[in-house]
Parts: structure tokens; C-alpha cells; sequence
């Protein structure tokens, strides 16, 4: 058995579930120390789409232009989009155990996806283009530090954009439906999961803001782990709901009999 830097020592029999699996931790250091070159991979891929989004918002920060902001996040955010649906395909493939190597499968979720990610891609820019901006004028560039409930409002606005992305990518990557049914699936599952959606959504928004806290020298994390790492925690926590909620494996495994999923 190859050695495993995810898997702790020790002599206990691990828990498993009715299929098989490692359970609770067990299964996250399975999952991590299987996947974990894949998801970076896959990181260092969504890093590269966020470049032209990164340099234009940046120039629109620098300049204060809120013409050159608007364009920037939009177009950026169209190119990014596909290799944001590419890294979730990847984590959510290493969660339900498909199989395949790492280049087949992220060309193939590129080719299926890119098209219909470009919209959803330019909105998720557009946002983190505005509250960028929207979060240099109110703590860098303000005379006046904003009141408490300014920043209440700021935050809950990540909050909800963090929840409502961690439900709409997943969707959109494993289903071919309509934007319509995706919006009625994630509201249905954010009352159905509420605290659990809520807590992943403020895992996110902690965790950014203590990237955007600590810069520059988080920016040494980008490379790394800061993107990929995010995702694959909070769908990890996510997944169980998912599985129950849409019956992701059996609906995959009826799509596509010739993909078995494997067992640990």
C-alpha cells in the first residue's frame, strides 16, 4: 500500500458505511490524499481563467473607473467561469469516487460546460468586481470608517453570494437543466439545509476574509491551495445533502452504466 500524508497512524479498524465507504474523517483524509494532486491541478487551471478578471479589476481599482470595473468583471468573469465549473466537476468527481484520469475528465467537463458557464461566470465577476470596489470605498479609501450596519450589510452580501454559489455550481456541472429550475432547486435546498448552507457560507466567507486580512502574504497560498482547498471542504460538508436531496450517484450511474464508482 502506497503511503498516504492524509492518513493518520494507527491501528483502528476505520468506520464505513452500507456502501463501502470511509466515514467522517476517515473519509475526508481518503478523499484529500487521493485527489489532492488533482484538485491542484484544477486550481492552478481556475487561477489562470481568473487572470484577465484579476488584471482588469485591479487597473479599475488602481484607476477608480467604474466603466473600465463593469467590463472587467463581466468579460473576466465569463472567462473564468469554465474553469470554475472544471474545479467543481473535479471535486465533486473525487466525492462520488468517478472514475478516470485527471487531464480526460477536466477536458471533458471544459467541453461540456464552457458554453453555458459564460453567464453565470460574468455574474459571479460582475459581483466580486462591485464588492471588490464597493470594499476599497468603504475601508481604504473612506475619510470615515463605515458604521457597524454598513458592515453588516457588506458582509451578509458575501454571505449570500458564497451560499448561493456553493448550490448553483454544483448543480450546474452535474445536470442539464435550466437556470430556472437550478434557482428553485437551490432555494428548496437552502430551507430545507439551512444552517448547514449558512455554515459553509460563512466557513467561505472567514476563510476570504482572512486571506484578504493577511495579504500580500496569503497571496503565497494562491498557488497552493486557496482556491481549491475552499471548495473541496464545503462541498465535502455539502455532499451527504446533495446525495439526498438530487441522488447524485444513481442518477450519474443511470446516465452512465459504463462508469462504476469506487469503493474504498
Amino acid at each position: 500500500m502506497a503511503f498516504n500524508l492524509f492518513r493518520p497512524f494507527g491501528n483502528e479498524e476505520p468506520r464505513r458505511d452500507a456502501r463501502g465507504r470511509l466515514v467522517g474523517i476517515d473519509r475526508y483524509q481518503d478523499v484529500l490524499g487521493r485527489n489532492w494532486k488533482r484538485f491542484l491541478l484544477s486550481g492552478l487551471c481556475t487561477l489562470a481563467g481568473f487572470l484577465p478578471f484579476a488584471a482588469g479589476v485591479t487597473y479599475a481599482i488602481l484607476s477608480s473607473s467604474v466603466l473600465v470595473l463593469l467590463p472587467a468583471g463581466i468579460l473576466g468573469g465569463a472567462v473564468a467561469g469554465p474553469f470554475l465549473a472544471g474545479l467543481y466537476d473535479t471535486v465533486l468527481r473525487a466525492l462520488r469516487d468517478a472514475p478516470g484520469s485527471w487531464g480526460e475528465n477536466y477536458r471533458k467537463a471544459l467541453r461540456q460546460n464552457w458554453r453555458g458557464a459564460l453567464l453565470p461566470g460574468a455574474l459571479t465577476g460582475l459581483f466580486l468586481a462591485t464588492g471588490a470596489f464597493a470594499g476599497m470605498m468603504l475601508f481604504a479609501w473612506s475619510a470615515v470608517w463605515p458604521s457597524v450596519g454598513t458592515i453588516c450589510i457588506y458582509l451578509f452580501s458575501w454571505l449570500l453570494f458564497f451560499a448561493i454559489s456553493t448550490l448553483y455550481w454544483p448543480q450546474f456541472v452535474l445536470f442539464e437543466q435550466s437556470n430556472l429550475v437550478r434557482l428553485r432547486n437551490l432555494l428548496l435546498l437552502a430551507l430545507t439545509y439551512f444552517w448547514r448552507v449558512l455554515g459553509t457560507a460563512a466557513l467561505q466567507l472567514a476563510f476570504w476574509l482572512l486571506m484578504v486580512l493577511f495579504a500580500p502574504w496569503t497571496l503565497l497560498l494562491l498557488p497552493v491551495a486557496a482556491i481549491w482547498f475552499i471548495v473541496f471542504e464545503t462541498l465535502f460538508l455539502l455532499y451527504d445533502d446533495l446525495e439526498k436531496a438530487f441522488h447524485l450517484e444513481e442518477q450519474i450511474a443511470e446516465q452512465f452504466p459504463d462508469q462504476p464508482v469506487r469503493r474504498d
